[in-house]
This record gives structure tokens, C-alpha cells and sequence, in this order.
């Protein structure tokens, strides 16, 4: 294997990072590494919690393929028994607990998903339950011995819900511990997360070394805000553009983000350059500019990143059709009316329109449903036609009803 220079290495594993702990010992392992001619050994941990990755867990694991690009060896750590106590982080209260069972169904959709960024021939990877759940009660104790829990709770999040007299249960001050046997388990050189993650990988440093093995050394991403523009990326606040989002949806929720995470849209979830993204901050930076425009290369760029570019010519295609053409696209579902009646609600809820008749009512009366471009706010409508019509529910859901 033959390694860049390190100052070539450091230049791109300092693209998009907020911090390396500690740079400088950073430079020395992987100067190492060079000398020696072996790929140190790169470590992230995902809680599958839930099922989906979405494009803000994209960055991080972007950074991941930047040090397999690099030679090294990346390990991705599918964390099915952490999932069980959940990650505190930045949390408020206690997370229900999940089963051993529900973190692996969740945890076997990570590998397929994470390989749309991620080299297969120079990825590790592991699920924690393979070391941790084999630990004694003993065990427990004598990792819990290595850590105060003064230490603990110096973490913002707990020391907040101290001061909030909001619990905090026992097996949540266990989780950086778990997270850091992790490291010890695969012997990390370096871990990655993102910036709310800066507590969790410091006390990985601190107990690899209490296991007597080399600290690793931790770079942290910026977190990227959902599609709200406020709140940090999470598919539980439904704001996330999910990796198994169709096209259409990639491009379709990219076009509703706030006009100021445009560029940083751009610079975190995209393969673009600096100098392609310095044209992208010029043009934002020109009042004669539509942002819209703009979101729409964004668009292409994600749909292409995460499927193809076929795919994101067609994603394109079908958003101009629907909302600038505001005309109705070719391939749409088809519905049969065989009674001479129907109630809309029913209408929509049994073609999968809506999730419920309740969200169906909600649509109706915030003047989200069409008939052939009439709009309906009656919640007890009914509909009686007399020929074929397109019923529109939302901005993007389209029926052909057949009378």
C-alpha cells in the first residue's frame, strides 16, 4: 500500500472538521503509518435506534471514506447493544430501552446503507454486542472503576438535567463507558462523530489508555440541521432526507430547506470542490440570484450521490414538472371507483394518500387537496363523479381515479 505525504493526508482529513484531538499526535500516527507502510485503523459507532441513515450521519461517514481513500482501514462499529441503553447525548430525559432483538433488525440495514459512501474492500465491520455482552458483572465493575462519576457528569447534557432535577438513570452514565470499550475492542487509532459526540470519544482516549493501549485520536464533523433549518437532522423530528428516500423525495425535501443552509448543504453532503463551492457562495452572495435555482443543483447533487445520475436527471425532470410546470406527472397510481360515492377522507386514507383519516382531515382543511386543480377544505366531502379526475394530496401525491 503506498500512503499520500501526511501534509496531503491532514489537508483532506481537515476538510469539513471541527476539531482533531490532538492534531499533533494526529500527525505523528500518521507519519507512522507511512514509515511502516500500515493503515491505521479508523473507527465509527452507529446506534441503530432506528433503521434509516440520513445525510447528516452522511458527513461523518464521508469523512470515514476520506481515510479509506487515504489507505487506511475503516471500522464501523454497528452499536446493536449501546442501541439498548441509548445514547444520551443531547437528550433530555431517558430514551425507552429496546431490545437486543430490535437493534440488529434496525442494525442490518446499516451495512447496505452505509455502502453507498463506503468502500466494501476496506471496511471492518462489527457489531459491539460481540465484546460487551460477553462482560461479566466483574467486568463491569472493573471498568467502571477507571471512570468518576464527577467525570460523568461534567457531560453539558447530564449537568443540565441535574439542574432541571430531570432523572437520569443509572445505565445511561454507563453508555460512554460502553462506547469506549468499543475502541478498546478493535484498538482504534482514530474515532470519528460529530461534535456532540466530543465526550463520548474523550472518554474513549482515557480508557484505552487505562487498558493499556495507545490513545486514539478523535476528529469530530459539524452537525447538519434537517430540512426544518432549526433542529439538528434526525428522522424522529421529520426532518431528515433519509439515504433510502426515493429520488424524488431527495429532491423534493432539499428543495425545502431554508435558503441560508444552501451552502452548507453544499460543503457537508455533497463531493463538490472548494473551488465549485466557491462559485456556488458567489452566487449566493448575488442579490440577483433566485436561491431556488441553486437548490435545484443541490438536489441533482444529492440524488446523484446517493443513487445515480440518471436518477437525478429524472428527479429533476418530474420537480419541474409538478411544480414549475404545475402539471401532473406520466407515471402516477391508478385507482378504480367501482361505488357510485365515496367520502374524500376515504379516498385518500385507503390509497395510502395520508397515514390516517385523521392526518386525511388535516390535509382537507389546510387546503392540501385537489380535485382536477380545485382545491376542497370540506372535511365531509363527497365525491360523486361523473368522469375520470386527478386527486392531489399534498405536493407530490397524485391518484388517477377511474369512474
Amino acid at each position: 500500500m503506498t500512503f499520500p505525504p501526511v501534509k496531503e493526508q491532514l489537508d483532506l482529513i481537515k476538510r469539513n472538521t471541527v476539531e482533531i484531538i490532538p492534531e499533533e499526535e494526529l500527525e505523528r500516527k500518521l507519519a507512522a503509518s507511512l514509515k511502516e507502510n500500515k493503515p491505521l485503523r479508523i473507527k465509527l459507532g452507529c446506534d441503530p435506534s432506528r433503521p434509516d441513515l440520513h445525510i447528516g450521519h452522511g458527513v461523518v461517514l464521508q469523512k470515514l471514506r476520506d481515510f479509506q481513500d487515504l489507505g487506511h482501514k475503516a471500522i464501523l462499529i454497528i452499536g446493536d447493544f449501546t442501541a439498548m441503553i441509548g445514547d444520551p447525548s443531547g437528550k433530555n430525559k431517558t430514551r425507552p430501552p429496546l431490545t437486543l432483538e430490535e437493534t440488529r433488525i434496525n442494525g442490518k440495514t446499516y451495512f447496505d446503507q452505509a455502502s453507498k459512501i463506503l468502500l466494501e474492500k476496506d471496511l471492518e465491520i462489527r457489531y459491539n454486542s460481540e465484546w460487551l455482552d460477553k462482560m461479566t458483572f466483574s467486568d463491569v465493575i472493573k471498568l467502571a472503576s477507571k471512570y468518576t462519576v464527577a467525570q460523568i457528569l461534567e457531560r453539558d447534557d447530564f449537568e443540565k438535567r441535574m439542574e432541571s432535577k430531570t432523572p437520569i438513570s443509572l445505565h445511561e452514565l454507563l453508555y460512554p463507558l460502553s462506547q469506549a470499550m468499543d475502541s478498546v475492542a478493535v484498538t482504534s487509532d482514530v474515532e470519528l462523530g460529530g461534535t456532540d459526540q466530543k465526550f463520548n470519544l474523550l472518554v474513549g482516549r482515557a480508557i484505552q489508555e487505562s487498558y493499556g493501549q495507545n490513545a486514539q485520536c478523535i476528529v469530530t464533523c459539524e452537525l447538519l440541521e434537517g430540512t426544518d433549518g432549526v433542529e439538528k437532522m434526525s428522522k424522529s423530528l421529520n426532518n431528515a432526507i433519509c439515504f433510502t428516500d426515493a429520488p424524488k423525495d431527495i429532491f423534493g425535501k432539499t428543495m425545502s430547506i431554508p435558503d441560508k443552509l444552501i451552502l452548507k448543504y453544499f460543503t457537508l453532503a455533497t463531493m463538490l470542490g472548494n473551488k465549485e463551492l466557491a462559485e456556488i457562495k458567489a452566487q449566493l452572495d448575488d442579490t440577483a440570484t433566485n436561491p431556488r435555482n441553486i437548490k435545484v443543483s443541490l438536489g441533482y447533487e444529492l440524488v446523484k450521490k446517493y443513487y445515480d445520475e440518471e436518477s437525478a436527471k429524472f428527479a429533476q425532470k418530474e420537480f419541474e414538472t409538478i411544480f414549475v410546470k404545475k402539471e401532473v406527472p406520466d407515471d402516477i397510481p391508478v385507482f378504480k371507483m367501482d361505488a357510485k360515492e365515496v367520502k374524500l377522507v376515504t379516498l385518500i386514507k385507503e390509497n395510502n394518500m395520508a397515514p390516517s383519516s385523521s392526518e386525511a382531515i388535516r390535509l382537507i382543511k389546510a387546503g392540501g387537496v385537489t380535485i382536477d386543480g380545485e382545491k376542497i377544505t370540506d372535511e365531509k366531502f363527497v365525491v360523486k363523479p361523473e368522469k375520470d379526475f386527478i386527486l392531489k394530496v399534498g405536493k407530490r401525491r397524485f391518484l388517477k381515479v377511474l369512474v
